[in-house]
């Protein structure tokens, strides 16, 4: 294995297991799964706190129709409209509500402790700790 395989794949196991921590930590306390809570975050600091779904998806990662799906479930947790774009009625915005943004607030401290805490966890690994440098370094 080169030596770029293996620092790719120490990236891997920090991503898999910081990404872990956070999900469980946002579903068990807040009832937020960790791509819902990410794109509330993309729609807070969003332009009159919406994006078009494309740019969602791209924004965090996820293809359209998860996005599509996602963006249903919080619009049905109240968290989020749609609203069709003024210039190109065939575009669809999701917008951010005001329960929206008092869950995200709400969410944040806890994602950023998390993650910390995470962070400082595979620090302490030999094997995570040059990835873990590199991410905080960036």
């Amino acid at each position: 294995m080169t030596v770029d395989e293996q620092a790719w794949g120490r990236v891997l196991v920090l991503h898999a297991r910081i990404e872990q921590e956070l999900a469980k930590a946002l579903q068990r306390r807040h009832g937020l799964g960790l791509s819902e809570y990410r794109a509330l975050g993309k729609l807070v600091a969003g332009p009159r706190g919406g994006l078009r779904m494309q740019e969602l998806a791209e924004a965090i990662g996820l293809n359209q129709s998860s996005v599509s799906r996602m963006c249903a479930r919080l619009e049905d947790a109240g968290l989020t409209i749609r609203d069709l774009c003024e210039d190109d009625r065939r575009g669809v915005y999701s917008v951010i509500t005001d329960a929206g943004r008092k869950r995200y607030a709400e969410t944040e401290p806890t994602y950023c402790s998390v993650l910390r805490t995470a962070l400082d966890k595979a620090a302490s690994d030999p094997e995570l700790a040059p990835a873990v440098a590199a991410v905080r370094g960036a």
